[in-house]
């Protein structure tokens, strides 16, 4: 009993040791206080276990179970995408029994982590569905859409559907949208709450507390300044921290300028009579994309050009974007005051069906195209691309992430050709890229979030970016603040 005391007093200690250890192609980082109480199977306090299914070692997938004094609650349930939208991943049983969670919590709208949830019904799950308003509004047009894509697939590689449309319309019934800093009581000691993320309309923190500690799930941490959402909320207190990295090794370059160089390749097709290719992420990108070029034409800072919005998705997420400006930043709080169409201007075109989108091969350049989907995985970019990656003319301007592997990520590393939808294509457009329009923070950004509660932080997991990325700040955790950093594997389970 006195050793398990001593080892459980070394927590406290300031001084932290580093050992890294490869096992598979994973790398652990362990403070020696890890090491001495026991990381995975603490003989100090369990009434607190987090697990990991999923956002491990890659950006796509976040599924996360905490147990908190015997309540099982999910945070996220994300679909883990690739080379194709229904990985085979995605079919695995889930590691935990869906009909045993308490509830389920989203801290977002996107895909990669909401994807799964109509699995969870089918396995059984009937509890509630916690979310800001925007987010369950979110859930139901991005799961629908993403049904659609599934189906499509399954039946080309004659593949077993992840879930029936029956499974989703279910599961849409267990939604229950609070409000941000709304504490709900689970019981057993166990309260959460939902906190602006500043990621997409309605992007949440989760914290919870429980036995005198604090949890945060980041989910997606928004990056600054956005165009349109306020900043990320501080998170001062937190003792456990699990946080995204998507850019946990990088910073954006664009940030400062990214307004200008959109104004920029704008200008450029004009001159060239060449196509504007921007491959959109429905939530968000598109919205801010949008809110940009309305202002530009506004200030008369870029000539009138046809603009398509080639995305019955984008289109369906821009109309549940204006049903909120209660959650927009202050100046898009007044642009919306001046003129609620901040979204809509005159030659803007949503295109809604297919027949509308082959039309718009028709209108002459210069024009400007905007297609699902962001990654270049899939949807109606992919045809605009056939048609005009091989135009010196045009450009493809990438403003989001891109996985290794896809198409955009092929793209901006140079590749002659490439194929798309069957057909070699030559890339003889310009290819060009904004990341400074990321609704991700960069990894000095992620850093200052740490370092603004580094002063009760006992533990940060790091999940949900690549390994290079995800393992580079979880090493600067550690060396820089002093604070134990782990970058978690698939299926480990943490006990405190």
């Amino acid at each position: 009993m006195m050793a398990g005391r001593l080892l459980c007093g070394l927590l406290t200690l300031p001084n932290f040791v580093t050992v890294s250890f490869h096992q598979r192609r994973y790398e652990r980082l362990f403070s020696f206080a890890d090491m001495a109480c026991g990381l995975v199977y603490s003989p100090c306090m369990k009434n607190i276990a987090i697990s990991f299914f999923g956002g491990t070692s890659e950006v796509t997938g976040a599924c996360y179970l905490a147990e908190l004094n015997g309540k099982r609650l999910l945070v996220d349930c994300g679909l883990l995408q690739g080379l194709r939208f229904s990985e085979d991943r995605n079919r695995e049983p889930f590691p935990f029994d869906p009909k045993t969670l308490d509830a389920v919590i989203i801290t977002h709208g996107h895909i990669d982590h909401i994807g799964r949830i109509p699995k969870l019904w089918r396995g059984g799950f009937r509890g509630k569905i916690y979310s800001t308003h925007p987010t369950s509004e979110l859930l139901s047009v991005m799961l629908m859409d993403a049904f659609m894509l599934m189906e499509h697939e399954s039946e080309r590689h004659h593949e077993e559907l992840l879930y029936t449309k029956e499974d989703l319309e279910h599961v849409l019934t267990l939604r229950h949208p609070i409000e941000y800093y709304q504490k709900i009581d689970m019981g057993d000691g166990v309260v959460f709450e939902l906190m602006n993320a500043g990621h997409i309309l309605g992007s949440s923190f989760v914290r919870f507390s429980v036995g005198g500690k604090k949890i945060v799930f980041t989910g997606d941490v928004g990056n600054i300044p956005s165009v349109l959402l306020p900043p990320p909320d501080d998170i001062s207190g937190t003792n456990i921290l699990i946080i995204e990295s998507a850019y946990g090794n990088r910073n954006h370059a664009h940030t400062a300028d990214r307004a200008v160089m959109l104004e920029r390749a704008i200008e450029d097709v004009v001159a060239r009579k060449g196509v504007l290719m921007i491959p959109i992420f429905a939530t968000e990108r598109t919205q801010e994309i949008l809110y940009e070029i309305n202002d530009m034409l506004f200030k008369k800072r870029v000539p009138e050009l046809p603009v398509y919005l080639d995305s019955p998705l984008a289109i369906k997420t821009t109309e549940v974007f204006e049903k909120f400006p209660l959650y927009y930043n202050n100046e898009a709080k007044v642009s919306y005051r001046h003129d609620a169409d901040i979204f809509r201007f005159k030659k803007l075109r949503f295109v809604e069906t297919k027949e509308e989108s082959m039309a718009i091969n028709d209108a002459p350049p210069p024009k400007v195209i905007l297609a699902g989907s962001g990654m270049m995985t899939g949807g109606r970019i992919l045809h605009h691309a056939v048609r005009y990656l091989s135009d010196p003319a045009s450009i493809l301007l990438i403003v989001g992430y891109q996985p290794g592997g896809s198409l955009g990520r092929r793209l901006l590393d140079h590749e002659p050709q490439v194929k798309i939808l069957g057909q070699m294509v030559s890339a003889r457009a310009e290819v060009r890229i904004i990341d400074g329009f990321s609704a991700h923070a960069d990894q000095e950004q992620l850093k200052q979030f740490i370092w603004n509660t580094r002063d009760t932080l006992e533990k940060v997991f790091v999940v949900q970016g690549e390994y290079a990325a995800s393992s580079h700040l979880a090493q600067a955790v550690v060396d820089n603040f002093g604070i134990s950093a782990v970058v978690p594997r698939f299926g480990e389970r943490f006990e405190f």
